[in-house]
């Protein structure tokens, strides 16, 4: 089935398999899909193709739907349109029970009011092209009659206590003084389009009062007795018969005006507050208090009027409607009965008044009976409503929006953390402190490249500055081997004075760890973190009794698959507060969901069938959809975006970070043999310049090997597994296309260009585009303009000679130097194809390095004696120098670290 992607921008695009059999329908959507988004989501609306089984598209197509229609209801001899657009309580509705969405981390209502307004303009368009409303709407809603014409109006009628309702049918002719559409009475219409002449038009007028006659017998009655042309006074029953029609008269394409108050439906409900009172005890085991009691609006029903309007009888009261403490109110005693007695149940079963932070959180979010093992059918939400009381209600607003926390900036800036947090990051450390604080699990989720690690980093200092001297307890930190060099250079980079423990073979001899592993507590007290990874995680069992101070997962979507031996293996540890990290939306991704929350917070999804089970029934509901499960998971997750302007006035333009490769066991060997070759010639080097040659030529196949082992084979296997950069691109891009973000990746090889591009049109699912020296001037042109193209393709490969100047590619917001010049002039240059005038976006540069090798050792000199570097490694034409070294400090630079080199 196809789909439709939310872009960084706001636009839509559609999504399809380029051999994706389409029908007819929907490949004429697709085609105006490509030629204007705006056209392609009207064509969705108006054509009513049918998306049943496409959330997504039914989600667009809907709010479509809304726009067409309010324009259907612009009478065609209009001068001006006028399209009101959704409120922002209605645009908040929107975005809360959007279903999950590739994209839908962007979704908000100001997004929600462009598309409105980006569709509105293109309608405007289109009609003033095709001549006119009539016109447009014949060619491009042929479906679509045109509603709006007749209206069924029902009021409010007090001079009649017995028939306390007035219902009359009008037609619109035109707008008025004021601008205001014009209504007449439907049967002068009769006598406007008396005769022969005037019948086709007197036919179309009425051809959706005769629709609605088909849906409603109670339409067919007025119309077959020709009561429909004049004014009725109606009963209670009679109203709220018309009431629940309206949307089969609005279907059959009638306008239909109601009392304000049917649109907020008051109705009696069981009113439930939880939380009014902080709990004695925190986390998800514990007490809530509730109080529960049936009211109308603010007012509560005493026993008495509860007893009435129980007792009452329906044919009596109108059928649903009843006037109660001086209004009409819509009254289903059985389902109000149903919620009476579902909650007295609730109360009889919970202890002193109290019931689970697990269930309440469940009822707060209306997904409570959904979540449940035992099958128990819901209470209808409609017939009872529950809220957060005053201590709750602070809690959550506290989680969902961190700005409201204290602000401790300068606790968390005196703590040893030796960088200047960005407000953003300042909100996420005291966000992190509460979930602790309050038991919970938390879900850091930020977009790459806003500095999670350094927030977590931060955390930890904080909970050492103030923690207790005489329980010292480390956290443990889990992370994806390729990421241990990471964690090591930006502790020691932002906090030199935390202590850190490595437990994994390439950071810890094997005695050390055999010796951890007799006597855990004893031996890692003193250190404020502990650092393994997934895969080690499953052979270090004695790691699962230590009660750690904190459990930290990065890469969080590792834990994914709940079946595997890796989330197994986490899922048993112990620990006082859960922390996950990840920068892939997982509110996007249901199956990811459930899983890292069976981590953070047992129990609070159910179990993986009930939770399959529940998102079914999502799916399945009219209204809502989605929010009972947003609402319900929103707390524990923090996501910011690149993309929030909040968030962009606070960040640099162009944001560089090192990210440090492993070398797989093929490429370890090679190294060595190459370093060991090298050191064997050069005692019998005959020649300064053969010995350049030795030198340059060694750097290049270290620089090859530290690609790839096939690079320097040259026998065109390149699998990723054989190659640690190609891991660690795999895992940033993985990330970028659930993001839709686009990349450049620069190799100063071209040779690795078609390799890597094949490598990650596996990871993002599609082609991209290549560049290097042989291609013509021609080609450059056409290629830059495809990438420029929003739904162009997602990477662009290209080798640094050639694509390090002229090039102007400003789509990208991530730059990967995939092997590196060891030249910043050069590398600089190419970052600016990105980074330049016309980039509306933030960019990100990633410059790999290898851990261990030569990349590293220069890498450093390169920032810490930047002079120096320059002047060793280029002269005036970029040669580089490093020849000139000594025998023993060159091969001190190209020495490998196994140990810190294999991850």
């Amino acid at each position: 089935m196809p789909d439709i992607r939310l872009t960084p921008s706001g636009h839509l695009c559609w999504d399809s398999a380029a051999d994706e059999a389409e029908s007819g329908s929907l490949l004429s959507v697709r085609e105006a899909f490509a030629r204007d988004w705006r056209g392609g989501l009207f064509a969705l609306a108006a054509q009513k193709v049918a998306v049943s089984d496409g959330l997504t598209l039914r989600y667009w197509q809907q709010l479509g739907q809304r726009y067409v229609t309010a324009l259907c209801h612009v009478p065609g001899s209009a001068t001006t349109i006028e399209i009101e657009p959704p409120s922002p309580a209605e645009l908040a509705t929107l975005v809360l029970t959007a279903p999950p969405m590739r994209g839908g981390e962007y979704l908000s209502s100001q997004v929600l009011a462009n598309v409105w307004h980006e569709l509105d303009g293109w309608s405007r368009e289109a009609i003033a092209a095709a001549g006119g409303l009539e016109a447009f709407l014949a060619a491009q809603a042929p479906q679509w009659r045109q509603v709006g014409r007749v209206c069924f109006h029902l009021a409010e009628n007090k001079r009649e206590p017995d028939r306390p309702f007035a219902f009359l049918a009008t037609y619109a002719t035109g707008f008025g003084i004021g601008g205001r559409l014009k209504h007449l009475p439907l049967r002068q219409a009769l006598e406007q389009y008396a005769g022969a002449r005037n019948k086709p038009a007197l036919i179309k007028l009425l051809t959706p009062v005769d629709e609605a006659a088909k849906a409603c017998d109670w339409v067919r009655s007025l119309v077959d007795g020709g009561q429909v042309y004049q004014p009725l006074a109606w009963s209670p029953r009679q109203a709220y018969t018309f009431l629940q029609s309206v949307p089969a008269l609005e279907d059959a394409g009638l306008s239909v005006r109601v009392p304000d108050w049917w649109k907020k439906r008051p109705r009696p409900r069981v009113a439930v507050t939880i939380g009014r009172n902080r709990p004695s005890t925190l986390g998800m085991d514990a007490l809530l208090d509730f109080n529960a009691c049936v009211a109308l609006g603010d007012q509560r029903l005493t026993q008495a009027e509860l007893e009435a309007l129980l007792a009452s009888d329906e044919g009596a009261s109108g059928g649903g409607l009843v006037f109660l403490k001086g209004q009409w109110v819509e009254v289903d005693r059985a389902r109000l009965q149903q919620a009476i007695e579902h909650w007295r149940q609730i109360e009889q079963q919970s202890a002193d008044g109290q019931i689970s932070f697990i269930e309440g959180m469940r009822l707060l979010a209306g997904t409570s009976a959904n979540l449940k093992d035992d099958g128990e059918v819901e209470a209808q939400h409609t017939w009872a409503h529950v809220e957060a009381g005053e201590a709750m209600r602070q809690m959550l607003a506290q989680l969902r929006e961190p700005g409201r926390l204290a602000d401790p900036t300068s606790a968390v800036a005196n703590h040893g953390v030796h960088a200047t947090l960005r407000p953003y990051q300042h909100e996420g450390v005291r966000w992190l402190g509460l979930l602790s604080q309050l038991g919970l699990g938390a879900c850091l989720a930020d977009d790459m490249g806003l500095g999670k690690t350094l927030q977590v980093l931060a955390m930890l200092m904080h909970d050492r500055h103030n923690g207790d001297a005489g329980e010292r307890r480390p956290a443990l930190l889990i992370v994806p081997a390729s990421l241990l060099g990471n964690w090591q250079q930006e502790a020691q980079r932002f906090t030199p004075t935390l202590k850190l423990r490595f437990l994994h073979p390439a950071m810890t001899s094997r005695d050390e760890l055999d010796a951890i592993a007799q006597a855990p507590q004893a031996r890692l007290a003193q250190f404020d973190l502990v650092v393994t990874t997934y895969a080690m995680l499953t052979r270090q069992t004695w790691l699962t009794p230590v009660n750690w101070r904190r459990i930290i997962l990065d890469e969080a979507q590792a834990i994914k698959n709940p079946g595997a031996g890796q989330s197994k293996a986490v899922k048993k540890l112990s620990a006082t507060a859960r922390i996950a990290l990840t920068g892939t939306p997982i509110e996007n991704r249901l199956g990811d969901l459930w899983s890292i929350f069976d981590f953070l917070n047992p129990g609070l999804l159910g179990s993986a069938g009930v939770f399959k089970s529940f998102l079914k029934s999502l799916a399945q509901r009219q209204e809502d959809q989605y929010a009972p499960l947003r609402r319900l998971v929103g707390p524990y997750i923090l996501r910011r975006l690149k993309t929030d302007r909040s968030i962009i006035a606070d960040l640099p333009d162009k944001t560089e970070t090192a990210c440090y490769c492993s070398l797989t066991r093929a490429q370890v060997k090679l190294y060595e043999q190459t370093v060991r070759a090298m050191e064997a010639a050069l005692d019998n080097v005959e020649s300064d310049m053969a010995r350049r040659g030795l030198v340059l030529q060694t750097l290049m196949r270290l620089k090859q090997i530290c690609n790839h082992p096939s690079q320097l084979a040259g026998d065109g296997g390149y699998d990723p597994a054989d190659s640690g950069k190609f891991q660690r691109l795999a895992e940033i891009c993985d990330e970028l296309a659930q993001r839709q973000e686009k990349v450049l990746i620069f190799t100063q090889f071209r040779e690795i260009i078609d390799p890597l591009a094949e490598h990650l049109r596996q990871v993002f699912g599609r082609p991209g585009l290549t560049l290097h020296g042989g291609t013509s001037v021609k080609q450059r042109r056409q290629i830059v303009e495809h990438f420029q193209d929003e739904a162009g393709p997602p990477f662009f490969i290209l080798s640094l000679k050639a694509g390090g100047t002229g090039l102007n590619l400003t789509a990208a917001s991530h730059v990967i130097h995939f092997d590196r010049w060891w030249n910043p002039a050069v590398e600089n240059q190419a970052t600016d194809r990105a980074f330049r005038i016309g980039q509306q976006r933030n960019v990100l540069v990633h410059k790999f390095i290898t851990n261990g090798t030569v990349e590293q050792r220069i890498d450093e000199l390169i920032q810490e004696k930047r002079e120096l570097a320059e002047q060793l490694l280029t002269g005036d034409g970029g040669e580089v120098k490093l020849t000139e070294l000594p025998d023993e400090q060159i091969l001190k630079l190209v020495r490998l670290d196994a140990a810190q080199a294999m991850m």
